[in-house]
């Protein structure tokens, strides 16, 4: 098959995912196109119409938490998120990589017919059940093998220095230009915090300028419980609940910020005091490094259209990928259904 690799894709272009016979024929035996795995739950979207959402030229490394990755070709489709059916039912909602040999430019959207019944014989290097099979690594119960489990192998290191993300950033994926001066100036004052002279003097002063603006509190604090409280409000798809405020949640936190186990990020801290529709509950998810089945032991909950934006994360920068962070229920209080508001 001869199918260009490099389509140079812009956000806002419509696409169509190519037909099954030729992604399949993109494909090693091993179901990975320079390393990416096609996954099970993209092959029902072969030959729809989808929008580009970003461009994937970076994203963040989440096993080993080292920062961001480079990667090349590569694109998320708005809306495209794996559903977890091809692996074992996990519910992390991940933004889906797309090689764009996958895909080729079309002019307007166009309805098309999704599912379709698995095929069985070959096409190229690879099969629909090589697929499937790929999913799961043989000979280790509820281990299974994903974008994300294998995101080291389709990328390389990515130095936060490197200003040619940032101008690809701003060119190709819509960040602007004040909005990457604010986070050198906030990542600039967070390092002067950690210095640890003046903490107290440097956070209150940050407080009072927020407070001014309409801000958000300094987001780099510690908890201090010994043990942290747990709460349950049986929150279902739906409903409209309010992040409580920082202090609040700060309350419910241990040193290492984490309550029963979860961790409460700082890029959290910007939709604190707002109100969202739940999305989903979460119960269960893959674990990055080793691919194994995580069951929670407390409720989770994925709030609608509330992502990790990355623009005050250590090292990883406007990282495109909009991971879903989850929520405990003690930081979340019901609210009538009137509309949800943003950050």
């Amino acid at each position: 098959m001869s199918v260009e690799k490099t389509l140079g894709l812009r956000p806002g272009e419509w696409v169509e995912v190519r037909g099954r016979e030729e992604v399949l024929a993109s494909l090693a035996a091993d179901a990975t196109l320079d390393a990416l795995p096609f996954m099970p739950e993209m092959l029902r979207h072969c030959g729809q119409r989808f929008q580009v959402h970003k461009r994937a030229d970076k994203t963040c490394d989440t096993i080993d938490k080292t920062g961001s990755r480079r990667l090349y070709d590569t694109v998320h489709l708005a809306g495209m998120r794996c559903d977890g059916s091809g692996h074992g039912g996990c519910e992390a909602s991940c933004l889906i990589f797309w090689k764009e040999a996958w895909l080729k430019r079309v002019d307007a959207p166009a309805p098309s017919a999704r599912g379709g019944a698995i095929l069985a014989g070959a096409n190229g290097g690879c099969t629909e059940l090589d697929v499937h099979g790929a999913a799961v690594v043989p000979g280790a119960a509820d281990t299974y093998r994903c974008q994300i489990t294998q995101l080291k192998k389709f990328t390389e290191p990515l130095a936060w220095w490197d200003a040619r993300q940032y101008l690809r950033d701003v060119t190709t994926n819509g960040v602007r230009l004040r909005e990457v001066a604010q986070s050198f100036i906030f990542a600039g004052y967070r390092k002067l915090v950690e210095l640890g002279i003046g903490y107290r003097a440097l956070i209150g002063a940050f407080d009072r300028f927020q407070r001014w603006r309409g801000g958000t509190p300094y987001p780099y604090r510690d908890g201090h419980c010994l043990q942290t409280p747990t709460g349950e409000l049986n929150l279902q798809p739906g409903e409209m609940v309010r992040v409580k405020p920082y202090p609040e949640i700060l309350a419910t936190l241990n040193s290492r910020n984490r309550n029963r186990g979860l961790y409460f990020d700082a890029e959290m801290v910007k939709f604190c005091g707002n109100v969202y529709r739940v999305g989903k509950r979460v119960h269960r998810i893959l674990d990055e490094k080793t691919g194994k089945m995580l069951e929670f032991s407390n409720p989770c909950i994925i709030l609608q259209d509330v992502v990790c934006r990355a623009d005050i994360s250590k090292y990883r920068l406007f990282c495109p990928r909009s991971i879903y962070p989850y929520w405990r229920e003690i930081w979340l209080e019901r609210v009538p259904a009137r509309g949800a508001g943003s950050a």
